[in-house]
């Protein structure tokens, strides 16, 4: 063999494939990035197994043993015959133990270069929690900061389309960040799965250049935005983006029409309000919902709701928010945030050449 059997966290980039052998259950909640899910053990027969050693682990290590040698054979035959010899799977378990060890055991004895991922998911966990604590001190964050509906998410896009480093946190949250913030038939990855996913896009960029990422609060629907990331934010250079009323209704009907075309749903989302307003008040927002009115109804939403507490929320976090080169979106051009995107870049290169003189700007 040309490798000794076991790998670290560091080494995670060396191999051709990285194989988790854990349950379904356990692979969902989260995983390595990249990694494929191949349990040698389902969540059913991990059950069995399980109680089965409570009452006797000798009992249980043969049903486990003989589950297990099904499921790899399995794998075996539907994914890997093709494989050459010198494939190069990496494998691992909750821990590094009997499960992952069985897998590439049987890979070893067959010729494979498998090896078996030291101390297990538990292990990448440990690196994940650690670098989340590092890595954002390594990057120059842009924070772009707005009101709801004044089109921070569409601006990062078109940053990126430009070859911009954007950190989109909403985006790998699968939530907008507020009270009518999720996304249709998608759930919210588990803080896990969160974390692992940002580490991962952090790990991406390059610290040399600046990384472009929206103003949120610590928390992105019932996701933790990690707290070295979110105090590196607060400290970072901020952005401004500025837009008439109409021109955010405009954004935000786009925004949220899986509401508009669910007024059930919206009515659930809406009830998130007791307590926080008069029933009078969210009376009038659901007779403006039933009569459709959704101008009126997104443009006293926003204002009576979202306005207040964002400005309280971004004059409290961000102290560099009113010192922020100002951008004003005026219309809703299909290359408005194209635009917008230029002008990012262009503040940026000005900015950090000396050349620039912080008074705002205008699309």
């Amino acid at each position: 063999m040309k490798n000794s059997g076991l790998a670290t966290v560091a080494q995670l980039h060396e191999f051709d494939e990285i194989v988790d052998v854990r349950s379904p259950a356990e692979y969902a909640e989260d995983h390595l990035p990249g990694a494929i899910s191949c349990p040698v053990l389902d969540d059913a027969e991990r059950i069995l197994v399980g109680t089965l050693y409570k009452q006797s682990p000798f009992e249980a290590r043969k049903i486990g043993a003989a589950l297990v040698a099904r499921n790899i054979s399995r794998h075996l035959e539907q994914r890997w015959l093709d494989k050459p010899k010198s494939w190069h799977p990496l494998i691992y378990c909750w821990r590094g133990g009997q499960r992952s060890g069985a897998m590439t055991h049987i890979l070893r004895q067959i010729g494979f270069a498998a090896e078996q991922l030291a101390g297990g998911y538990k292990s990448y966990r440990h690196h994940v929690l650690q670098q989340l604590q590092v890595m954002p001190a390594k990057l120059s964050l842009r924070v772009l900061c707005g009101l709801t509906g004044s089109g921070k998410s569409l601006l990062l896009a078109a940053l990126q389309q430009a070859g911009a480093q954007v950190l989109d946190l909403e985006q790998i949250a699968r939530h907008r960040g507020s009270v009518l913030g999720d996304m249709p038939n998608e759930a919210q990855p588990s803080q896990k799965g969160f974390d692992g996913q940002v580490l991962a896009r952090l790990e991406s960029f390059d610290p040399a250049r600046p990384v472009y990422v929206e103003s949120e609060s610590k928390k992105i629907g019932l996701l933790q935005v990690p707290d070295a990331l979110i105090e590196a934010m607060w400290a970072s250079p901020c952005l401004r983006l500025e837009c008439a009323l109409p021109v955010r209704v405009a954004l935000l009907r786009a925004e949220y029409a899986h509401f508009l075309h669910d007024p059930a749903l919206l009515r659930q989302q809406l009830d998130r309000l007791q307590g926080m307003y008069s029933n009078e008040l969210l009376a009038r927002w659901h007779a403006l919902c039933e009569a459709k009115a959704w101008d009126e109804f997104i443009a006293e939403l926003l204002e009576r709701h979202y306005d207040p507490a964002y400005n309280k929320s971004i004059r409290g976090h961000y102290p560099n928010y009113d010192q922020a080169y100002r951008l004003s979106l005026n219309s809703l051009n299909e290359d408005a945030f194209d635009v917008l995107a230029y002008e990012t870049l262009a503040h940026e290169t000005l900015a950090f050449s000396g050349d620039f003189v912080n008074n705002g700007g205008t699309v």
